[in-house]
């Protein structure tokens, strides 16, 4: 994953003077060595496609994130091994791509000159490989986290020619090892490389041409073969900045990818931005794509990894993200490949989709077919937060009509029915429709949310219309979530805070605002210039939960300690609303 900074920047220099040769960017010789060329067996089918095809073949596309990519190895970043029955899911959900992104650094037989690859390994890479082609999906495979645990070349102490020589003998033995792959097979070059300046964007390009060289001089299909080429960071703005393309003798078909994960305080949950879908909110998205393509007319154009987490965004907000974003993506013609760490999207062992929504409506905008969508907030001078994913009740209040809005887009509501027992609602009786808005009757809700009904989730709701994803609606009842305790002293040394909680609807913080005693926040104290939602809002990753407390990270001791002074945390939940918080003081 890689944070994508909003807004790009037009490379005016670079397009006024036309693309030129990445060569020119050192004297040095890109490295080389005596290779082995595969030859393939007369049996082995290669087609020669575009990477205009090959892009097209993987959208929409999913990646096996955290998995063969995982630091030190396949396993360690609590995803188990996976098996082939994975890409049965991902193909019967309607992905036709898969991006594999693979670690090398741990797998290394020996060390410098050689840099031999653990043969096993390879191995494990190509079996991969083979079942995911031989379910019909598209592939794209790279060097991954070796971006940062060894090819980092913006370190001080970076030895670049040694780096570029470390790639060229990784990539010599991937393209041998796959190089009797099908046209299914594409690379990448190095995932996520670090840079921020024109020198290190020029040190991507020569990258690029090192994998080209290492590849080609692989042999088997290898140079016909087509392979994604990358910027700085897999960034929008740098890749539009310093991409220059290969060299020229080599001829792989070769498109650009690049990743979104923006904006950043949505996507990350940070500064309490819990809603998304404004006019301004679009248009800084559709602005980002369309700049991209813009820089890159005619050369095809890959998003390898977006992501709206379940885990760091209101349901909502998510779903109008998703339907944007991918529309956006392709009105732009980008193809788009969600990233998918194991613990967001599908759920390996269970076979399972966490949010279906969410995925029925990625896949109905890439094929262009409108889909209804919940209404929610997306002023940022609100003070509560609305949201028509959920019919929110609060425990021991009266049941009333509940009228929800909705974003219809053309679309006619066909039915709704109860998820688990798939009773079919009768309109009139349990619900009426005017406009866009659905009530439903309070003499319905009441045989849901009962006097002994507990808190959380009690129903839920199947919307379905004449085309497009269905929506759900989460009949939640809920009370404010009771803390096990409500203070303590700063501890001598910083671990991580875990505070005791009761949940009581959803089991999940909406967002934790932190302010000194002397009125000034915690952190980022710049968040007063934001609406009232935000302001003084940490970021997620600063704060965390699990089934029985709400986590403050050591790092947040670190600051109140630096700060010197008592500390109120105003935990918040959904429906975010004035009221629903707990409080809690770390005092000094």
């Amino acid at each position: 994953m890689a944070r994508y900074t909003s807004g790009l920047v037009l490379a005016g220099a670079l397009l006024q003077g036309g693309l030129v040769s990445a060569q020119a960017n050192r004297d040095v010789a890109l490295p080389s060595g005596n290779v082995t060329a595969v030859t393939c067996p007369s049996t082995a089918k290669f087609n020669t496609i575009s990477a205009s095809a090959h892009f097209a073949g993987m959208n929409p596309g999913w990646n096996l994130g955290n998995t063969l990519d995982a630091v030190e190895t396949e396993g360690s970043w609590n995803n188990p091994p996976v098996v082939p029955s994975t890409f049965d899911d991902i193909k019967n959900a309607g992905f036709k791509g898969v991006r594999l992104p693979v670690t090398y650094a741990y797998h290394y037989k020996t060390q410098a000159p050689d840099w031999t690859l653990d043969p096993v390994w390879l191995q494990r890479v190509s079996d991969v490989l083979d079942q995911i082609t031989s379910r019909g999906l598209y592939v794209i495979t790279n060097v991954h986290h070796d971006s940062w645990t060894w090819a980092d070349y913006t370190q001080a102490n970076a030895n670049v020619t040694a780096i570029e020589e470390r790639l060229y003998k990784t990539w010599v033995q991937i393209g041998q090892k796959l190089a009797c792959k099908g046209e299914k097979v594409a690379f990448e070059t190095i995932n996520e490389i670090p840079g921020t300046t024109e020198a290190h964007g020029k040190e991507v390009n020569r990258l690029n041409n090192i994998m080209l060289q290492a590849i080609n001089q692989a042999g088997g299909f290898n140079p016909k073969r087509v392979v994604n080429l990358v910027g700085s960071r897999e960034d929008g703005e740098q890749t539009s900045l310093w991409f220059e393309p290969p060299d020229a003798k080599y001829k792989n078909p070769w498109g650009i990818q690049y990743h979104y994960y923006s904006p950043y305080d949505f996507i990350f949950a940070a500064w309490g931005k819990t809603t998304w879908g404004s006019d301004a909110d679009k248009a800084t998205l559709e602005a980002d794509i369309a700049r991209v393509r813009g820089n890159f007319s005619g050369i095809p154009l890959i998003i390898g990894e977006w992501a709206a987490s379940p885990v760091a965004t209101e349901t909502a907000a998510r779903w109008r993200y998703f339907d944007f974003f991918v529309r956006t993506a392709a009105k732009y013609n980008t193809s788009t490949v969600l990233w998918d760490n194991g613990a967001d999207f599908l759920n390996r062992a269970t076979h399972q989709w966490r949010d279906t929504v969410a995925l029925d409506i990625y896949i109905n905008a890439q094929k262009g077919i409108a889909n209804a969508l919940p209404d929610s907030t997306t002023d940022g001078s609100a003070t509560s937060q609305k949201s028509s994913a959920y019919l929110y009740h609060k425990k021991n209040t009266t049941v009333s009509d509940q009228t929800l809005p909705f974003l219809f887009n053309g679309n006619q509501l066909q039915k709704i029915s109860v998820a688990a027992t798939k009773k079919i609602l009768t309109k009139g009786q349990h619900y009426t429709v005017e406009g866009e808005s659905i009530t439903f009757k309070s003499t319905f809700l009441s045989t849901i949310l009962t006097p002994t009904s507990p808190t959380g989730s009690l129903a839920n709701l199947t919307l379905e219309f004449n085309r497009g994803a269905k929506l759900n609606v989460d009949v939640l009842q809920y009370s404010t979530p009771v803390l096990g305790r409500t203070s303590s002293a700063l501890p001598a040394t910083s671990v991580d805070l875990l505070i005791p909680i009761t949940w009581a609807g959803q089991n999940r913080p909406a967002t934790v605002k932190a302010v000194r005693a002397d009125g000034t926040y915690l952190f980022d104290s710049w968040t007063t210039v934001l609406g009232p939602l935000q302001q003084g809002r940490m970021t997620y990753g600063t704060w965390d939960w699990d089934g029985s407390n709400v986590i403050l990270k050591a790092s947040v001791l670190d600051a109140v300690r630096a700060a010197g002074q008592t500390t109120k945390f105003t935990i918040e939940f959904y429906p975010r609303e004035p009221g629903n918080v707990a409080e809690y003081t770390i005092t000094v």
